[in-house]
């Protein structure tokens, strides 16, 4: 597909063989969608920062409340597989306010729970609502603005995920101190409920489109480029969350940061984080291929300058704040490309991003363990950051962001 094609205005064919018209962009509504990304996040990593009250409330050890993140993601990686093909008849106004109210219903009976098994139930809950929301963001993004604010509206809905994860571990932790881990999850069920009446306000009606097929991963990876596109996908968060896993070490043990010293710094690494989200908007509109190329290759290398170079306190802050801008684009940059790349099957494709996210985060934490197991945190940070070389290495070879029209695509292309 033509970059001409995906930044005209006029109407292109996405989803499912209709139309799209060209309207006002429904900003409000993309605003109330960045609120439902960042009450995700909060609820997914809460138990993070809860996990000792917790354990202790509940009469199990610490790995066993941690369990609560690991089937939250695990969910998530089918939910966003299998929603779009089971929600496809619905409206996806209804969808996405169904998401929001399991959000509020998951963080209330979390709250209200007695046991770990309940507990781990209600996190099922949460684990539909990200894996769907997320399979059907760029889906949503496409019908909510025209073709070529797509990746500015898809950079302001991501910038909820680095808020998020910013306001997550300090939230759970000061209203834990306070009034005790369960009021961490009626803070986050009461921001749902916000949330919801926002998008009751804003969300415009999106009445599902007739679709003669929704394509399953393996037919969408046998789509040309779309292979070698995921792959590279793949690496760069594989890479990310290989080194994400062990910042706090690297910091403690190489740098000798104190614990005030890594506070600040992971506070500057998620300010830094949500600037790069809202920052990969405006580097899209100018080039996608730049921006997945170029943010991979920026956090490789500021996490070997971290490891190999002899840098220490202002110097050590900016390469930990270097890596936060950068990797700030990279998922906005790959819902953008799906979009692009596979615009009349975006919702299956979005899910196909969900999944491959979600795999990369648990390969990652599993490579940088067997490193750190041999070569200590250093080893992590050297092999990490070669993948995320290797990541851009192999989406500036093989990459393609102008992908060979499909279906629908083509035939609405045809006409520019």
């Amino acid at each position: 597909m033509s970059d001409d094609v995906f930044k005209t205005g006029s109407a292109i064919q996405c989803d499912s063989g209709s139309a799209v018209e060209s309207a006002a962009p429904a900003w409000m509504a993309v605003f109330s969608l960045t609120m439902g990304v960042f009450g995700l996040l909060t609820a997914e990593y809460l138990p993070a920062s809860l996990l000792t009250p917790m354990a202790t409330d509940l009469g199990v050890s610490e790995a066993l409340a941690g369990q609560a993140v690991t089937v939250t993601a695990v969910v998530a990686l089918f939910a966003g597989l299998l929603v779009p093909k089971l929600t496809r008849g619905l409206d996806r106004r209804a969808v996405l306010l169904a998401f929001t109210i399991l959000m509020i219903m998951s963080n209330l009976l979390v709250a209200l729970s007695s046991s770990l098994a309940v507990l781990l139930a209600m996190r099922i809950l949460l684990g539909i609502a990200l894996g769907g929301f997320w399979s059907m963001a760029a889906a949503v993004a496409m019908r909510l603005v025209p073709a070529w604010l797509v990746p500015r509206a898809l950079s302001i809905i991501f910038s909820g995920i680095a808020v998020g994860t910013v306001v997550s571990v300090p939230l759970g932790s000061y209203l834990g101190g306070l009034y005790g881990w369960r009021s961490a999850f009626v803070a986050a069920a009461a921001v749902g409920g916000l949330t919801l009446v926002f998008q009751l306000f804003t969300l415009p009606r999106m009445a599902p489109r007739k679709m003669a097929h929704t394509a399953s991963v393996l037919e969408l990876l046998r789509r040309p480029g779309i292979g070698f596109g995921m792959m590279g996908c793949v690496l760069a968060h594989t890479g990310q969350y290989a080194l994400f896993t062990y910042i706090r070490p690297a910091l403690e043990s190489v740098a000798h940061v104190d614990v005030p010293g890594l506070s600040l710094m992971l506070l500057g690494f998620g300010a830094a984080n949500f600037v790069g989200t809202l920052l990969s908007g405006w580097l899209m509109e100018r080039s996608l291929r730049a921006t997945l190329v170029v943010m991979p290759a920026l956090v490789g290398g500021a996490a070997l300058a971290m490891i190999l170079l002899p840098v220490q306190g202002t110097g050590l802050m900016l390469l930990v704040a270097l890596w936060g801008l950068a990797f700030g684009g990279v998922p906005v940059a790959w819902s953008s490309w799906v979009a692009r790349a596979v615009p009349d099957q975006a919702e299956a494709a979005g899910g196909m991003v969900v999944a491959s996210v979600q795999s990369s985060i648990a390969s990652g934490a599993a490579l940088g363990g067997v490193v750190f197991g041999l070569g200590g945190v250093t080893g992590v940070f050297i092999v990490a950051g070669a993948v995320m070389l290797l990541a851009a290495f192999v989406i500036a070879l093989k990459v393609q962001v102008e992908l060979p029209r499909h279906g629908a695509v083509a035939d609405a292309a045809s006409g520019f």
